[in-house]
């Protein structure tokens, strides 16, 4: 049919569900060029028998070119003209796949025609996603979309509607949702299509599975995320998980995999979590669910559900609330999601505060996707976490102890800690942090402990990869690096002369440390190694100039053990003064020592330093059985080695005789 852009506002858009609609443009493309987007009136419309639940948006893709319409001004909504056909922006939402969007613009009821039905649309108009190169009046039958190959093909089966041979290029999302008649929305897709191709075979060959069961199920959460992005999933090295939730029950999920994935398990089945390794990538098949806390209990309650859109409704924000549908590959996005992802920003797909009182890990999450994606946490989020802080206590020590790791993981680990810090979250998870905020007496200046510490952070992070050996990213330097000076407030004192002191804050920092760390719930192994670092950090500066002896620096040596590499990068992290002469005299007196270091070690092996006699010789040369003794006499000789270096059994034998005559008698 034909009419103006005027008339077609006269309807209002029906059911998506009954018909498609096919648009397109009367002049050629050289007409276009010349023309303004204003006098956009001779708008063909045909509505055809197409019927399905998801807007076929690639009929249109590129219909008009970008290059067309891309230098005309843009209009917002309160500059737009009320005439929605005339404005300046259509012609971009149609140029992108944006059927949806085109028919939102000017309002044309799906299924229904201003003054009159259009012909079916024929099976040559049924093509695949590419438009033909002349934009043409063409009549229905006329071949308006390209016809793939016979090896191209594959049927489309779509929910709610039927399918009518329609065909479509193999790994093509077709986008279903809001928002994505946007520029960013296409090449979002393109980019996840990307992403996805290497994971194509699982993803259909899982989809077909559940499909034949009776099930549904899709690709949810982080993997369709990152897709969108454009992250590569399937990189060598750690791979990225694959989530997928399901209306199967956990039960029929193990019955499904059984004998088809590479193997189960069900660690987490009592929340409606499958485990499997199928086709060598980690995946986790989940059952529809929403999940609330009790506020007295620590632990979950969990209730399956029975929709797709039920389970995308109570994940934490909408970016990671889009979902594809398997094996149709289509893209599910009932919340905005893709739109949040174009602008960077985090919201959830409710109100903020039920969300979080579903669970409060996700106030935590909030911080940690700001760090690890540089997302932009929305302010009635922020305010929400803010008020609602306190309810993070419920949350087991474990699982705030993963969430924290994340953001110190992350690539900015600032801005997730700062969140922490200012929403008040961090007073509940590591309140230390936030103490480290010392106030400033305009009598007794010092510098920001707190401000200090994140630029201990993040040098100790670029060191990571710049001073050798390098290493990739490092959670006991990282959280060493976060910890180092937690003493400070504790021993802080405003010395006579005006100065503030914080004697001996490395020790008490290192029992900080492990208390901390104990409660939060660390390996015992990276418990010692964090609070060694936090203890041993200002080790260096008794070293001056160079003063130090051959026994001090096999002593320095000796104490950081396995330890030492990041000990000399938390060092140099923790030079964070703004006088350069200052800055410059510390790196050249810590090269210097380093420089020894490795002489030492190169003449005397100092990594496996051990006393010339060990603790079998002893017990025969004093003749004394084990005992508390063995260990004394040890610690003295090795003392010894380290003071004058290689003794010789000899030497070191008449050393011990003679501690050993010196040795006060006991009873």
């Amino acid at each position: 049919m034909r009419d103006t852009g005027a008339s077609v506002l006269e309807e209002q858009i029906g059911n998506e569900g009954e018909q498609l609609a096919l648009i397109c443009v009367p002049q050629a493309r050289a007409d276009l060029v010349e023309r303004n987007p204003r006098d956009f009136d001779d708008l063909h419309i045909g509505i055809g028998e197409l019927s399905t639940f998801c807007l076929h948006e690639e009929v249109m893709d590129r219909l008009v070119d970008l290059v067309i319409v891309g230098h005309e001004p843009e209009v917002n909504g309160a500059q737009g003209s009320q005439d929605l056909a005339a404005d300046t922006c259509l012609l971009v939402h149609l140029a992108h796949g944006g059927i949806l969007g085109g028919l939102a613009q000017l309002e044309v009821a799906l299924g229904k025609g201003p003054d009159e039905s259009a012909p079916p649309v024929a099976a040559s108009d049924q093509g695949s996603l590419r438009a033909t190169r002349a934009i043409e009046d063409q009549a229905p039958g006329g071949g308006l979309l390209y016809r793939p190959s016979a090896g191209h093909a594959s049927r489309i089966t779509a929910r709610g509607g039927h399918a009518r041979g329609v065909r479509a290029r193999p790994r093509c999302i077709r986008p279903c949702g809001p928002g994505l008649a946007t520029l960013h929305g296409v090449s979002s897709m393109k980019a996840a299509e990307t992403a996805l191709a290497p994971l194509m075979g699982l993803l259909t060959r899982l989809g077909e599975r559940f499909s034949e069961a009776g099930h549904e199920i899709a690709l949810v959460g982080g993997p369709v995320r990152d897709a969108l992005l454009g992250r590569d999933l399937a990189k060598g090295g750690e791979q990225i998980d694959l989530d997928f939730t399901t209306n199967a029950r956990p039960d029929e999920i193990l019955a499904l995999l059984d004998g088809w994935a590479d193997t189960t398990w069900d660690v987490g089945i009592r929340f409606g979590t499958v485990g499997a390794r199928v086709q060598g990538r980690e995946c986790e098949i989940t059952t529809y669910r929403s999940e609330t806390y009790d506020p007295e209990s620590r632990k979950p309650e969990i209730e399956f559900g029975d929709s797709l859109a039920g389970d995308l409704g109570r994940r934490d924000f909408t970016v990671n609330a889009m979902a594809l549908r398997l094996p149709s590959m289509e893209f599910v996005d009932l919340f905005g999601g893709l739109s949040d992802l174009d602008a960077k920003v985090l919201r959830t797909p409710g109100s903020p505060e039920m969300s979080f009182s579903d669970d409060p890990l996700r106030m935590m999450r909030a911080a940690r996707f700001a760090s690890q994606l540089g997302f932009e946490v929305v302010p009635e989020v922020l305010v929400a976490m803010t008020e609602m802080s306190d309810r993070i206590a419920i949350v087991s020590a474990e699982r705030t102890r993963e969430e924290f790791m994340k953001i110190v993981m992350s690539p900015d680990p600032r801005t997730g800690l700062t969140l922490l810090v200012d929403t008040g979250l961090a007073a509940h998870v590591l309140p230390e942090l936030p103490l480290l905020r010392l106030e400033e007496d305009e009598h007794h200046r010092h510098k920001d402990v707190y401000e200090h510490t994140l630029i201990v952070l993040e040098q100790a992070i670029d060191l990571e990869t710049s001073h050798e050996p390098t290493s990739g990213p490092d959670p006991v330097l990282r959280l060493a690096a976060l910890l180092h000076d937690i003493g400070k407030p504790r021993t802080r004192k405003f010395e006579g002369d005006g100065r503030v002191s914080f004697h001996h804050h490395e020790v008490v920092g290192g029992r900080m440390t492990k208390k901390r760390m104990k409660e939060m719930r660390f390996s015992n192994d990276m418990i010692d190694d964090v609070s060694t670092l936090v203890e041993l950090h200002l080790r260096f500066h008794g070293y001056g100039t160079g003063e130090w002896t051959d026994s001090a620096v096999r002593r320095y040596v000796r104490d950081a053990g396995p330890l030492l590499t990041r000990l000399h990068k938390l060092t140099r992290a923790d030079s964070t003064t703004r006088n350069k002469r200052r800055a410059a005299a510390l790196q050249s007196a810590y090269d210097s020592l380093e420089v020894r270091i490795a002489a030492l070690a190169a003449e005397e092996e100092l990594a496996a330093i051990r006393p010339d006699l060990d603790g079998a010789a002893i017990m025969r040369i004093l003749d004394i059985p084990p005992s508390r003794v063995v260990g004394e006499a040890y610690d003295f000789l090795l003392n010894l080695r380290l003071d004058r270096g290689p003794m010789g059994e000899e030497m070191a034998t008449e050393a011990l005789r003679a501690w050993w005559a010196a040795r006060p008698a006991t009873e």
